[in-house]
């Protein structure tokens, strides 16, 4: 299938824009890769690419062309997996973007649980917010996005969704973690805040509660990491806010509250994939999983929607 090879070095002058780069991750002569753009242009009439000073930039012509690659590779995948599960083997690869709170946890024991039965089956995980997921399916890049609070598109098709709340997320040691009595957001004043930075989803939704209330928290550190706020919190009497499935308890480490306020925020944790796509073997059965995994989190926390 060499003609699929050759369309691949306009995918990757496309996503790298350079001719230079593409071939240093196609591991080809840039010379190589520069003359099929061109054959390709002659032969359909058009450029793909203006040639920049610095780099290649897509044409009109060229997105239209960059798509139909995309899409071409995502059928011969799913082809090729239905070919492997005829055969009995299960092979396959399985690309999922996900918010960073799946990231600690819930993810890994899914991928893990699923590669047991699947030993066959490769997974390219990528952590990202709702905007970049839905922007990776739409590229072809990933197969399923599990992402918190998405906005609605109509070319992103809902699998399963299920209720998360912000919880209040502190160190185990911390006072307000051995209070026994329900706790609201004005016992947090006190203390210092670290949160999410305003572009993340969690975020927005306490700064639209925030808004609205006579309570005004100013965050001592800000960060686009999930990761670096929780350590953070294991150093100190600061307080942050995370959704519930985010939070890992079973270390002991750190505690996670629900507040009493009134209208307190909650979202959605969302499983999706590109509309109209047939996804691969693996991929579909993964997204089983995920569908009956969330269900599960659902009966712990919130109410799942199919």
């Amino acid at each position: 299938m060499n003609h699929l090879r050759f369309l691949r070095y306009i995918d990757e002058t496309a996503r790298s824009g350079s001719i230079r780069l593409a071939a240093q991750r196609l591991h080809v002569a840039a010379s190589a890769v520069n003359r099929r753009i061109l054959d390709i242009e002659a032969e359909l009439g058009t450029p793909l690419f203006e040639r920049l000073p610095r780099g290649m930039r897509l044409t009109a012509a060229g997105e239209l062309f960059v798509h139909y690659i995309r899409s071409r590779r995502a059928a011969l995948d799913q082809v090729m997996s239905e070919i492997e599960d005829l055969k009995g083997l299960r092979r396959g690869r399985v690309g999922i973007a996900v918010s960073q709170a799946l990231a600690r946890r819930f993810l890994p024991e899914a991928i893990a649980a699923f590669q047991g039965s699947h030993p066959l089956v490769d997974f390219d995980v990528r952590i990202t917010d709702y905007r970049q997921a839905n922007e990776s399916l739409r590229r072809y890049d990933c197969d399923l996005s599990l992402v918190f609070n998405p906005e609605a598109s109509s070319d992103i098709e809902t699998l399963a969704s299920v209720e998360q709340r912000l919880v209040l997320v502190m160190a185990s040691r911390h006072p307000l973690a051995k209070r026994t009595e329900p706790l609201a957001l004005r016992d947090c004043v006190d203390y210092p805040i670290v949160l999410a930075q305003r572009e993340l989803s969690g975020r927005q939704l306490l700064e639209r509660f925030l808004s609205r209330s006579s309570i005004k928290l100013r965050p001592i550190v800000e960060s686009n990491s999930f990761e670096f706020l929780l350590g953070y919190l294991l150093r100190g009497d600061a307080l942050s806010f995370q959704i519930a499935v985010g939070v890992d308890e079973q270390e002991g480490r750190l505690t996670a509250r629900e507040l009493t306020d009134r209208g307190f925020p909650k979202g959605s944790l969302v499983l999706a994939h590109l509309r109209g796509r047939a996804l691969p073997v693996a991929a579909q059965l993964f997204a089983d999983l995920l569908v009956d995994r969330l269900a599960a989190l659902s009966r712990r926390r919130g109410r799942v929607e199919q």
